[in-house]
């Protein structure tokens, strides 16, 4: 029978899902973390080693080959992968899963690497195949995706009658000090924000300008902020899965600063996507900025403050309207000093550790490609408040 877990990805998030993995080595048995850079990996697993005294096993893969892929899955014989890789490998990643019959989870969705675009249409294609092979594919498992739909289905299965309106709200008061940085890969963080927004209302999607959309909303604990509304992969999950919805929203803080060193980056051509000549050498502008920006792993220690992400729902119970807020406070320097990263890879992958084991210890068991919010939500709600992101409910 198989045995352990594998992760893939050696990154922020996957520094963290190593580090709770083997914190949870009661239910996982035996932790593999694998990249295309073992010496990432080795970084990391001397980290757990020093810090808890537990041994990891790393390994190189190319993440793009479902041969290489299927070869280590082959060596190592995990019960559950942890995709923390990019999203432009979940399908490779997917794939191998299925031909070594193994549960898969991941934490954002798939986007092409020649098209900023994402979607879960190419990864919903897959339920036939996995449910033949018996396994199950968590997508989306991280805090938004992950925890935001966790709420939700907490809040449809425990809290309402019926949910009308729902806006997702990720507040980020952290500050690195640095003029300007993303706090997860640039590439992806810099498509997402650039792209056009896109919202959920009455059973159809109206699109807006990048950032056209601005409300000042008071986090509690945190103040009033800035936020801006994006298109955001789960918003297509939930509006097909939270019934009786309205309208469903997904909101960012950003500031101004941010803000105009994003535009200027943009105007210029450094957010590109496609292949361009300089000094006969064919780059990518946005690959070619991100050797440019800082690592968002190397965040931890200089990053202070606190976020706040959280579900603010309006609907019906017992015939009276309802609106509340669920929400989790991460502080950055809490999060360094537990697992060496900061509270955005934080909130990612501790959710991706207690997504996996509910797979692993088969509370969650179900053949084919689901959401996370297809889900009992409550064993993944008392794994929150005991795993490091512990959530309140306040009456609006």
């Amino acid at each position: 029978m198989n045995k352990g877990v594998l992760i893939i990805g050696a990154g922020g998030v996957g520094r963290v899902v190593a580090h709770k993995c083997a914190k949870n080595l009661d239910t996982f048995e035996h932790v593999s973390l694998a990249s295309r850079t073992k010496s990432k990996c080795d970084m990391i697993a001397k980290e757990i080693l020093d810090m808890q005294g537990i041994t990891i096993d790393t390994y190189s893969v190319d993440a793009d080959s479902v041969e290489e892929l299927i070869k280590l899955l082959e060596t190592i014989k995990p019960r559950v992968v942890i995709n923390v890789a990019l999203p432009y490998q979940d399908l490779t990643i997917m794939d191998a899963c299925v031909a070594c019959k193994i549960d898969y989870l991941d934490t954002a969705n798939y986007e092409h690497p020649d098209e900023a675009k994402f979607e879960y249409k190419l990864q919903w294609e897959r339920d036939g195949k996995f449910k033949d092979a018996g396994i199950t594919a968590l997508l989306g498992s991280g805090f938004d995706p992950g925890v935001t739909g966790v709420f939700c289905a907490y809040a449809q299965q425990n809290l309402f009658d019926e949910i009308h309106y729902i806006d997702i709200m990720d507040c980020n008061a952290g500050d690195h000090g640095y003029a300007f940085a993303t706090n997860f890969n640039p590439e992806i963080n810099l498509r997402e924000v650039s792209a056009n927004g896109r919202y959920w209302e009455n059973g159809q999607w109206i699109e807006t300008k990048p950032l056209e959309i601005r409300v000042d909303w008071e986090y509690p604990e945190v103040g009033v902020k800035p936020s801006y509304l994006l298109y955001h992969e789960e918003l297509e999950s939930l509006s097909k899965n939270i019934k009786g919805l309205k309208r469903i929203r997904f909101f960012m803080t950003f500031g101004d600063s941010y803000i105009q060193h994003m535009n200027c980056l943009q105007n210029v051509g450094m957010l590109g996507i496609k292949p361009v000549m300089h000094n006969g050498v064919e780059i990518v502008p946005i690959e070619f900025l991100k050797t440019l920006l800082p690592d968002p792993a190397s965040l931890g220690p200089r990053t202070k403050g606190v976020t706040n992400i959280g579900c603010v729902m309006e609907g019906i119970k017992d015939g009276k309207k309802k609106t509340i807020y669920i929400y989790n406070i991460c502080d950055h320097q809490e999060a360094f000093k537990e697992v060496c990263a900061q509270c955005v890879s934080y909130t990612t992958g501790v959710p991706a550790v207690i997504g996996a084991k509910l797979l692993y210890n088969k509370t969650w068991d179900r053949d084919g490609v689901y959401n996370i919010e297809e889900f009992e939500a409550k064993p993944f709600m008392d794994e929150l408040m005991t795993q490091g992101l512990p959530w309140k409910i306040i009456e609006l």
